[in-house]
């Protein structure tokens, strides 16, 4: 069943229409300052969406391959009716006891291995992995946290200086070791089978400062590092070490969680890895500022008693409400196994454009996330360059997609998880004419 749009709604998106392309970028740059950037050369005004389907101010629609924070689809009816009835009827915080909020954590912490028993709620995955650095130096005693080389992990200030996709290699604290991303690819695969080695070494290098080791965070997709899916045995050995060393495994499954990879909900289960704690982002709201941290309890037992832990409107009952609705639509429209199936079929399309296409290098996969690697004969700055203008062809297609990577030159898909195959076939086809101008 569908929900029809307010006539509120209707107006708003009419009077969007009429706004020029040119003036909302001249107020916005008024209004929100210069740090605010849109996607793409022409931006798109967007006034709507549906499931998959982006539509702009003049009524066209873009097929939605990239944004998966709309896990879900975008505007499910299932979630808008849980959002708009639990906010007619209550939203407050978790000083006030709910039975909601405590329903959606136990079914949450259902869809996890045992050993993570508490759900702490927050707004954002930047706050989750926060929270997930302060548990893990507290329990640990140690400051040093390991991360790969161009990962992202947030926007706090403890969470930027974590993240050298954002602020650059030079910003990351003298504490923090960063380790080559295993690249799968590059070098014949020479830095994922090493990424063990190379976590013991950032170790080895922290003891011989005199730092003690805290925690290993890792997007289990390697999502900004260029969306890698290295060899299970060599990621199992890397938390071993970390842990041998007193340090936490944290597992960032905002891009990579949910059941994006298509093998089940968790993104660290590829791995056979039990994660000491899992962060959360706004896909288990389907868009709605949604965060949580699961973790074994034994780590925040003195942490909840000496430190403590508040967010006003983390877990408020909306967000809850929203999060069972988004867990109900993941298990009764089959979204995970859709991405494991689908997920393939677009794979195996997109592997045939390597054939038809000489700068389509490596065509990487899990589920519905895809890193499509381009190469220009060695030339980074020219791959960099065709990578873009790929992405923004697409975008004048009518197919939206970004880009990852050091190099800037790996095509990022990452599909809402209703995704069928006619949208994986359309998804395909504009993307072998964007790769035909080249």
């Amino acid at each position: 069943m569908l929900v029809s749009q307010s006539p509120h709604a209707n107006a708003l998106a009419d009077a969007d229409a009429g706004t020029s392309p040119q003036a909302l970028l001249e107020r916005r740059a008024r209004l929100l300052g210069p740090t605010y950037r849109a996607f793409y050369r022409n931006p798109i005004h967007l006034v709507r969406g549906s499931g998959v389907w982006l539509y702009d101010a003049q009524g066209r629609k873009f097929l939605d391959a990239y944004n998966n924070v709309a896990s879900v689809g975008h505007c499910h009816p299932r979630v808008v009716e849980a959002l708009s009835g639990q906010a007619a009827t209550l939203n407050t915080h978790t000083r006030y006891l709910s039975d909601i909020i405590l329903d959606y954590a136990e079914k949450l912490l259902g869809t996890c291995p045992a050993h993570l028993g508490h759900a702490m709620f927050t707004c954002t995955g930047s706050e989750a992995n926060d929270l997930a650095i302060r548990i893990a130096q507290y329990s640990s005693g140690g400051t040093g946290v390991i991360i790969t080389d161009f990962a992202y992990h947030g926007a706090t200030i403890a969470t930027a200086q974590l993240s050298p996709a954002a602020v650059g290699e030079k910003a990351v604290p003298a504490q923090h070791r960063i380790v080559a991303a295993p690249d799968t690819f590059r070098d014949h695969g020479r830095a994922a089978r090493d990424f063990a080695k190379n976590v013991a070494a950032a170790i080895d290098d922290m003891h011989a400062r005199n730092v003690r080791p805290a925690a290993l965070l890792l997007d289990s997709a390697f999502s900004s590092d260029g969306i890698f899916f290295p060899d299970a045995a060599v990621m199992r050995e890397a938390a071993d070490h970390v842990r041998k060393a007193g340090g936490i495994v944290i597992s960032d499954e905002v891009q990579s969680g949910f059941g994006r990879l298509g093998q089940g909900m968790w993104g660290f289960a590829n791995y056979g890895i039990e994660p000491d704690i899992v962060t959360l982002g706004k896909p288990i709201g389907d868009g709605h500022p949604m965060g949580a941290v699961l973790v074994r309890p034994r780590l925040v037992a003195s942490f909840g008693s000496n430190t403590g832990y508040f967010n006003t409107f983390g877990g408020n009952p909306v967000a809850a409400a929203v999060g069972i609705a988004v867990l109900e639509v993941i298990e009764s429209e089959g979204l995970i196994e859709n991405a494991r199936t689908v997920g393939a079929y677009t794979a195996e399309l997109l592997r045939t454009l390597k054939g038809r296409h000489g700068m389509v290098a490596d065509v990487r996969h899990n589920g519905f996330y895809f890193g499509v690697e381009l190469t220009a004969q060695g030339d980074e700055a020219l791959a960099a360059t065709k990578t873009s203008a790929v992405v923004e062809a697409m975008r004048e297609d009518g197919v939206l997609i970004s880009s990852c990577g050091p190099r800037g030159n790996v095509l990022k898909i990452r599909p809402p998880l209703p995704f069928a195959r006619d949208n994986a076939e359309q998804l395909a086809e504009t993307l072998d004419r964007a790769l035909s101008n080249w």
